[in-house]
């Protein structure tokens, strides 16, 4: 059975008030009769909304949530059924049989389903031939077994369509609504819940859909990666089921392996950077007091953004947290008498390429010498140049850093510098170029978007290696995909800096901000905090007019040895004229037990024993026509004019320049002004000011 969603009643007069076989709503043929006005109340009152959207909303689309708090990452039940021809099937056979499962709720009654329904036939002619098994289930119990045969009929052999009238399959899927979808792998885990895609909503159809959501996921089920988006609402007609409290036993291959394999695996295995291998049962068991100590303390999985509201979708798309499901599902499990389970439930053990994960890159770039890692103790950042030798330049469209031995490895920097030799100024507004942290080291750029990798440019490398009791080398290569064409937008990278500041002796909670303003229109990728040692929490926020700030990430609890990039799930976009704070707290004092020196006044430097105060942005101008100009990318250009110009009024003058350098003195200024103010007006218009921002720069 299903009822409509609060405020969506365009598909109610479809419905005959005198069929009682057509009417679908708990409240029978006495609800349907009532009159339209009585009928919006009760809906009104008495139904829940599903989608995740705010209850005013009129126009409802699927809204992306956390796939941990939506089943992904779950095994499905394996339950037993019939399809309309009286075929038995089960769940644990289709997945062994096929490369995946689609499990697509549908309904012959609700509006919404009715319009889904000949995408679903084009994804299942599709993929069909790919190996999907796709399995069209109707739990409405009311829904008329005609219109159920003909939807078969139109599916062909290409689906099998179940009439689940008890509710029984959707019930143990968790289904919510009749345009539902479920893909499993072929270990019967599911990889995909949510929407088929957005072309249609509540008070909404689109001529085609923006997002495909189902076909996205499948294509990464295919290629043995995770989708993009794992899990949405999928706006339908609400299923009503009687979803009895599960008592089934969390065991460690029913549940726990998972939950390791989908968040730790990646760094815990052989081979990986972590310390210790967790991709078996006896590791796992092994190691659960340190497991249940670091998941309480919320240290790992590494992120320390502050977490997404409850069911609500991370804005990030490399969100490492674990949910509070996943969370109290593992420590119940470590608490209990940690289950094995049947062997049978296991999933597939999940296997890491020794090559790239970006497929064959179109060129590949390494040391030019094995880097000696110590055995024991730390080591400073080494920095090691890199000649590219490239005849022309290239726009990248995929990045990815590959250490040799990725067990010493705990970040890692790339800039691109020009032709001769390094110098202090060789990167002077120049800002990381590619980046790699443990189970992040690949950057695939949107379509439309790309580096710049200049003729002749010169790559260099900073690293901080972290000994791990074993005396060793690395050779960290970079490899890279050139997009295919020139991009709509050239991806840069900027920094925003203050490297004036004093944190006194003994001070617990320091605070140094910096801020930068947006020059032009600008899309926002993510988002990088750097401090060291003392670094305690860092924040960014968006001021967009005086008393109005929206915080973009709020990093509670900083750690020096997660160099994390913070990547929007939907990049934003920021005005001309809005500027974008940086706030980090620091802790000089006796507590931090990381502090090198509690005595000392700290202040800028490279060592760990000094301090940064870094927060980078990895941007793209909206209306910047990408060029290929042999330079680097040099997102200072892009800034320097909104820098100047504290008062915003689009003018610089000479108060404004004075300010900024101070070295510049009423001699200079004469000259500058003399020169570069054409119209005379005693200030510098943008344009004015680029002729004169070299001359600046070398200051």
């Amino acid at each position: 059975m299903w009822r409509l969603v609060h405020g969506q009643l365009h598909g109610l007069h479809q419905v005959n008030p005198h069929d009682s076989s057509r009417t679908q709503s708990r409240w029978g043929t006495r609800f349907m009769t009532m009159p339209l006005k009585r009928c919006a109340l009760l809906l009104l009152f008495f139904t829940p909304i599903v989608v995740a959207q705010e209850e005013t909303a009129i126009r409802q689309g699927p809204v992306v949530v956390r796939g941990g708090d939506h089943g992904v990452g779950r095994i499905a039940t394996d339950v037993r059924f019939q399809d309309l021809a009286g075929e038995s099937l089960q769940i644990s056979q289709l997945t062994k049989d096929h490369r995946a499962v689609v499990i697509a709720m549908t309904s012959t009654s609700c509006p919404l389903s009715k319009k889904y329904l000949p995408s679903l036939i084009e994804l299942a002619q599709t993929f069909s031939s790919r190996g999907v098994k796709f399995v069209v289930a109707n739990s409405v119990s009311a829904d008329d077994m005609d219109d159920m045969q003909k939807s078969q009929s139109a599916f062909g052999r290409n689906a099998v369509y179940v009439f689940d009238q008890l509710g029984t399959l959707a019930g143990d899927l968790g289904a919510e609504t009749t345009t539902d979808v479920f893909v499993l792998n072929n270990s019967r885990t599911v990889v995909y819940h949510g929407a088929i895609d957005d072309q249609y909503g509540f008070g909404y159809s689109l001529g085609s859909p923006r997002n495909t959501y189902l076909s996205d996921a499948l294509h990464a089920v295919l290629d043995n990666r995770a989708p993009a988006v794992e899990a949405t609402k999928a706006p339908g007609c609400e299923l009503v089921i009687d979803r009895k409290p599960t008592t089934q036993q969390i065991t460690y291959h029913g549940r726990i392996s998972r939950l390791i394999q989908r968040n730790c695996v990646e760094c815990h295995r052989d081979g990986g950077v972590a310390p210790f291998a967790l991709d078996t049962f006896k590791d796992v068991v092994s190691h659960a007091p340190m497991i249940r100590e670091v998941v309480r303390r919320g240290i790992m999985p590494p992120w320390f953004a502050a977490p997404a509201k409850e069911n609500h979708a991370s804005r990030w798309a490399n969100d490492r947290s674990l949910t509070k499901t996943e969370k109290s599902d593992l420590l119940a499990w470590i608490e209990g008498d940690q289950a094995e389970g049947e062997g049978s439930e296991a999933p597939k053990k999940r296997e890491y390429s020794s090559e790239w994960l970006i497929g064959d890159p179109d060129a590949e770039f390494s040391f030019p010498i094995s880097q000696r890692i110590n055995a024991t103790g730390t080591m400073p950042y080494k920095y090691i140049i890199v000649d590219t030798d490239l005849t022309e330049d290239k726009w990248v469209q995929e990045i990815e850093v590959k250490p040799s031995d990725s067990s010493v490895v705990h970040h890692v920097l790339v800039f691109v510098v020009p032709p001769g030799p390094v110098t202090r100024r060789s990167t002077n507004g120049i800002d990381y170029w590619a980046a790699y942290v443990p189970g992040n080291g690949v950057k695939a750029y949107p379509v439309g978007f790309a580096r710049l990798l200049p003729k002749g440019a010169r790559l260099l490398f900073q690293m901080h290696y972290t000994p791990n009791g074993t005396a060793t080398k690395d050779r960290t290569r970079i490899g890279l995909k050139f997009a295919k064409q020139p991009p709509k937008h050239k991806v840069k990278t900027v920094s925003i800096v203050n490297n004036r500041f004093r944190i006194p002796p003994g001070a617990a909670n320091h605070k140094v901000e910096a801020s930068l303003r947006v020059p032009a229109e600008m899309i926002v990728l993510g988002l990088l905090s750097h401090s060291h040692l003392r670094g305690k929490s860092a924040r960014y926020e968006l001021a967009k007019s005086v008393g109005e700030s929206e915080i973009l990430l709020d990093i509670p609890r900083y750690d020096f040895n997660w160099q994390l990039y913070y990547e929007y799930a939907k990049p934003r976009v920021f005005q001309r004229g809005e500027t974008i704070r940086y706030t980090a707290w620091y802790d000089n004092s006796e507590s931090n037990p990381a502090n090198p020196d509690p005595s000392k006044t700290v202040r800028w430097g490279s060592q760990t024993y000094d301090e940064m105060h870094i927060g980078y942005i990895e941007y793209a101008l909206v209306d910047e026509q990408p060029d290929s100009s042999s330079k680097p990318e040099t997102a200072a250009v892009d800034f320097s004019f909104a820098a100047f110009d504290a008062n915003g009024d689009g003018e610089v003058s000479r108060e404004e320049i004075s300010a900024k350098v101070p070295r510049i003195g009423e001699r200079l200024q004469n000259v500058i002004f003399g020169r570069f103010d054409t119209d005379g007006n005693g200030t510098l218009s943008e344009a004015e000011y680029n002729r004169l921002q070299p001359l600046l720069r070398q200051r």
